[in-house]
């Protein structure tokens, strides 16, 4: 790898730590509230992941995608909407393959199996996550290797913006944990390790990194096609269905700009 291990370290500190911290303390909300979390706020805080991870697809994975093959001309965006598809057709794969059940619904998705309630919930989340590993361990990856259009800065506003919505995805997941009957520390610990993924997505992106800077375009894209079809798939029709689908609307706003702002501003 080009990465010297300086280098390696403080990327893995800043791209992996912050984000996975972002989801304890969403998940740490199961000790500060008392009852169920209200239909107001899931909706709120489900348009606001949304919103940020629409904006992180765009600004950060797709925009440099194309930035970085500019010089081929309008082919710049062949490899943009090569990985796209790509990364949206391996995430459909993984739905359909892996059994899982999603907070709020009774009937389990993928395929047949005898898995328990709760792994099935946590297989669900995980689903949901490794699109956000991918794409923190592949801007740090082009950062590091001085891969044109990719800044550290830039990277680290990525690796942010994720932990600012993995915040309300850890609540998410563990405010309904408690309301099922489990204790506040075991809601917390399954809300805080459904987040376990996205470093180790992320690990194994940056140790392949030599091998992945000829193709580092199509990652990008990929990772960002994986990312919105987590986001059209989940996010939205649970944020836009039933009542208050406004404030999912708002929430998706302050989100979408917050990523923006963050990526022009750090990039």
């Amino acid at each position: 790898m080009d990465m010297n291990s300086d280098g390696l370290v403080n990327a893995v500190a800043i791209g992996l730590l912050i984000p996975f911290l972002g989801t304890m303390l969403g998940s740490a909300f199961v000790f500060l509230m008392k009852e169920d979390m209200s239909v107001r706020l899931q909706k709120s805080l489900l348009g606001f992941a949304s919103g940020v991870m629409v904006a992180a697809s765009v600004w950060s994975l797709l925009i440099p995608a194309m930035e970085m093959e500019q010089a081929k001309g309008a082919w710049s965006v062949f490899p943009a909407a090569v990985g796209f598809l790509l990364g949206m057709g391996f995430l459909l794969l993984i739905d359909e393959l892996t059994p899982h059940l999603h907070i709020g619904t009774d009937k389990p998705e993928g395929m047949r199996s005898h898995l328990s309630r709760t792994a099935m919930l946590v297989l669900a989340v995980t689903i949901h996550n490794l699109p956000e590993g991918m794409a923190v361990g592949v801007v740090f990856a082009g950062a590091e290797n001085g891969a044109a259009h990719i800044s550290l800065a830039g990277a680290v506003a990525v690796s942010v913006g994720i932990a600012i919505q993995n915040v309300p995805e850890g609540a998410i997941i563990s405010m309904p944990m408690r309301a099922a009957g489990n204790s506040r520390w075991r809601s917390f610990l399954i809300g805080s390790l459904s987040g376990v993924v996205e470093p180790l997505g992320a690990v194994a992106v940056l140790l392949l990194a030599s091998l992945l800077m000829p193709v580092l375009p199509y990652m990008l894209a990929f990772a960002a096609g994986a990312m919105l079809y987590v986001v059209i798939e989940e996010l939205i029709p649970e944020a836009s269905g039933g009542r208050h689908s406004n404030l999912s609307t708002i929430g998706f706003a302050v989100g979408f700009v917050l990523m923006m702002v963050l990526d022009v501003v750090m990039g």
